[in-house]
């Protein structure tokens, strides 16, 4: 008898009861009967996920992630692992049941964690016949995302990390850069290894070393511009390499339901170990060479037929890796370790080759068969962590945001919605719905989103860009150079803005305000509240001769849980929230709710404080910032955002207008200059020095009560 425990989206974690083995690839969940016992780890559930279409009989609470007392499965070959070299004596059997036993693990950690991460599991098989054929870490292994690396950590040394996290809150790991010898290069949003790659081949052949490097991409990775930039580099340069595509939606075209899906059977198995194998490589090169010395005409001849041919026997969309210079060999079922072992074994005794491409076949293990909830499990893909969140009864910013959007496009006809990024969060699955044929997602490719949103504007359209703060650093160049150079009315909806919890530096948006504030024109804004974000939507929408941006963070709202219709908002214009004489707090975007705080803690205190939203970074309202200063001996501004934002705009003003030589005490409260890792965010809150506490303390420090300051702190 056991306890199988499979995580869910809004957080919820459903525990089966009975007799029933682990996740395996060949569990079809879409067809499943859930069984008559369904335990939940919380009690706060979206009343939509009561009916899950009629198979629940009993609804009990579970203990949270911290409680949990439930057992995994014996691990004995998994217990045997301590690095890579451990799994070159084992037979094909024993590497069947490894990867049963991680996949296991896995399920196990991730359940304790609370945060779904289905493609982890994915690549069990995957990761097992890698590191049974190659040589980590002399060999070097490259991977696009972190979601991916879990059972490589599992096989390189590192499962004491992996197993921490059951005490420590339950945050996920996020492949630290470097964390290990058998982590060349670091896992950031995607799309990278490839380039890593081929600069670490071409640093390999100029030492005259015989390492191997292999990278493996996505489907999510593979929609990404360098991806193929890469690719054609590799494919010119001809130096050895080996690029894996994991495939998890059975096909190469980005939307799955347009294409007919790649089949795994026999037949594609044979194929893909002749494709691989030696003798046939050496053969298609020596017909290569022997058309050429025939003549041109003949070799042109001999290529096209060779594509058409493998055009016929490959799935959709394989000769464009041929095109590009890689040799494709596939597809290959990513769950049956006999064939990936063959055939990774082929590959990598290939020399002299040039990059090749494999093609392997996965499948998801949670699938789900409701559109709502795959949805929410897509949230992890953008790196909105379930846990970060308060429970999903709280409206979020994208929630407000969306109400918002759609509110305005009743009376803007004109309004599109284009969202680039890896996944979409719940509420804007909404939105898709809503706009139809005015919804544009790109997925990873924030460049393409940009520049299109620009076009859809000069076309007449009122486009709104919807990209996570992270991702949008990705399209820099785009945003200078086809939109803010030209004034293009672009309208930047940058979402995760600040930090981000569980996925720590990866995903933090900490410098979206610095890089959009320095463009000359440029309107940044940042709403305090949801009544703020539906004023800036509706300003936004009105503005038709430069680009605007606004962000907002992660998380719940905590002011109020009903919608309201925008009203437009002067542009450059702050507000006075409460009044005080003898401290003034300036808080940009959601750090004017922390500020409220802190003043709440001095006003016990006997300290009279002002605080002022900015509302604007650009332009600045210079009349705000010229009364604060008179009536106020110390102002302190606060932002969650890097050096170089808000604080710099204000202090540019302050030193020019001769506010600074007048004497005024001012104190900039920013992120600090160093990147903040994965923790709770309340924990990043105060690392960063930016709770309602921390801007107290600031403040009675200038007043000269220092010793109440680190009392506060305490």
């Amino acid at each position: 008898m056991v306890a199988v425990t499979a995580q869910y989206p809004f957080g919820i974690c459903p525990q089966f009861h009975g007799n029933s083995r682990l996740l395996s690839p060949e569990t079809d969940f879409s067809a499943l009967n859930f069984p008559y016992r369904l335990g939940y780890s919380k009690l706060s559930l979206h009343p939509k996920l009561l009916l899950l279409q009629g198979h629940v009989a009993e609804i009990h609470s579970l203990p949270h992630a911290g409680d949990f007392t439930g057992e995994n499965e014996p691990t004995p070959i998994l217990d045997a692992i301590e690095s890579p070299m451990n799994l070159k004596n084992l037979s094909t059997k024993e590497l069947k049941q490894l990867s049963n036993e991680i996949r296991s693990e896995l399920a196990f950690i991730i359940a304790k964690s609370q945060k779904p991460s289905s493609s982890s599991l994915t690549v069990v098989e995957l990761t097992v016949a890698i590191h049974h054929v190659f040589n980590a870490p002399v060999d070097k292994i490259l991977w696009d995302v972190a979601e991916q690396t879990y059972a490589h950590k599992l096989l390189t040394g590192r499962r004491q990390i992996m197993q921490a996290l059951e005490k420590t809150n339950g945050w996920p790991v996020a492949a630290p850069d470097f964390e290990g010898g058998f982590d060349p290069f670091g896992v950031g949003h995607g799309c990278n290894s490839v380039s890593a790659g081929l600069g670490m081949a071409i640093a390999r052949d100029l030492k005259g070393k015989r390492d191997r490097v292999v990278a493996v991409i996505n489907n999510e990775t593979i929609m990404a511009g360098q991806v193929y930039e890469a690719m054609r580099n590799s494919g010119y340069l001809d130096s050895n390499m080996i690029v894996i595509l994991n495939d998890s939606r059975h096909s190469l075209h980005p939307k799955v339901e347009e294409t007919s899906k790649t089949p795994i059977n026999a037949f594609s198995s044979t194929l893909s170990k002749l494709q691989s194998s030696k003798l046939f490589r050496r053969f298609r090169e020596l017909a290569k060479a022997l058309t050429k010395k025939i003549g041109k005409g003949m070799y042109e001849w001999a290529a096209k037929v060779d594509e058409y041919a493998r055009g016929m026997i490959g799935p959709p969309g394989s000769t464009l890796f041929e095109e590009l210079g890689l040799y494709y060999i596939g597809p290959v079922d990513g769950h049956n370790i006999e064939d990936l072992v063959c055939v990774l074994n082929e590959v990598a005794s290939l020399d002299s080759m040039g990059p090749v491409l494999v093609h392997v076949i996965t499948k998801e293990e949670l699938e789900v068969g409701d559109n709502q909830m795959n949805a929410v499990a897509n949230k992890i893909m953008e790196g909105v962590s379930i846990s970060d969140t308060i429970p999903y009864g709280n409206r979020t910013y994208s929630d407000c945001f969306v109400e918002a959007l759609i509110s305005e496009a009743e009376r803007h006809k004109d309004i599109v919605a284009v969202h680039a990024g890896m996944g979409m969060e719940p509420s804007l699955h909404l939105l898709k719905d809503v706009f139809a044929e005015k919804f544009f997602d790109v997925g990873m490719a924030e460049q393409h989103a940009v520049t299109f949103a620009a076009g859809l504007a000069c076309g007449g359209l009122k486009p709104f860009c919807i990209i996570p703060s992270a991702f949008l650093q990705r399209a820099y160049d785009q945003v200078v150079h086809d939109v803010d150079r030209q004034k293009v009315p672009v309208r930047f909806i940058i979402t995760s803005a600040g930090l981000v919890g569980s996925d720590g530096p990866i995903h933090c948006g900490a410098f979206d305000i610095a890089f959009m504030s320095c463009l000359p024109n440029m309107i940044v804004m940042a709403p305090s509240d949801e009544v703020e974000l539906s004023h800036m939507v509706a300003t936004a929408a009105l503005i038709d001769d430069r680009p605007v941006c606004f962000r907002y963070p992660r998380g719940a709202l905590s002011v109020m849980e009903h919608s309201f219709s925008g009203i437009p908002i002067e542009v450059g214009r702050g507000r006075i929230l409460t009044e005080g004489k003898d401290v003034a707090l300036l808080g940009y975007g959601s750090m004017v709710q922390n500020c409220l705080r802190a003043q709440s803690l001095l006003s016990k205190l006997g300290v009279e404080v002002t605080v002022a939203d900015a509302r604007f970074c650009k332009p600045l309202d210079i009349q705000l910032l010229r009364q604060l200063c008179k009536n106020h001996s110390f102002l302190v501004t606060v932002e969650e955002g890097s050096i170089g934002g808000f604080a710099s705009h204000v202090a540019q003003f302050l030193s020019l207008d001769g506010q600074l030589d007048a004497g005024i005490k001012w104190r900039p409260i920013t992120l600090p200059d160093n990147y903040i890792e994965q923790a709770s965010p309340k924990e990043q809150l105060a690392v960063a020095g930016l709770t309602g506490n921390h801007i107290a303390a600031t403040a009675l420090s200038l007043l000269g009560r220092t010793r109440e300051a680190l009392l506060l702190m305490c």
